[in-house]
């Protein structure tokens, strides 16, 4: 089974690139376009990992994080936050709120966005595939 990663990002061509690059990874990609409809999102689909931008239509980035850090049901789901906001105050503010990383669009490829998630989700024991390679190793 496939991870799901929940891509909240109202670029379009951005949302969609990210999108594509996933499921060429083999991953599940989920997509919304503003803050409301992230977290509807991430409710209905308890996704693996959250790619969140932080200026978003609705609800911003922040206000997104903070809400599913004190939902009990998503407050586990890693969030990476993927933002053109890359000044130390919004950095910071967003690693204290609970993001377990802070990518700046404009330094990245979507090569480098995959190979973080592949990262994120290895480390939490979250990416199915992974988790299988491991288990065939044990026996």
């Amino acid at each position: 089974m496939a991870a799901k990663i929940l891509i909240i990002e109202d670029d379009q061509l951005l949302r969609k690139i990210i999108s594509r690059k996933l499921k060429k990874e083999k991953y599940r990609a989920i997509e919304a376009t503003d803050g409301e409809e992230g977290l509807r999102s991430a409710q209905l689909e308890n996704p693996d990992l959250i790619l969140l931008d932080l200026v978003l239509p609705q609800i911003d980035g922040f206000e997104v994080l903070a809400r599913l850090k004190k939902n009990p049901n998503a407050s586990e789901i890693p969030v990476i936050i993927l933002s053109n906001l890359g000044d130390e105050e919004k950095v910071e503010a967003g690693l204290k709120l609970g993001a377990v990383d802070y990518l700046i669009k404009a330094q990245l490829n979507p090569g480098d966005i995959i190979n973080k998630i592949k990262k994120v989700l290895n480390k939490k024991g979250r990416n199915p595939a992974f988790v299988k390679t491991l288990a065939g190793k044990q026996n």
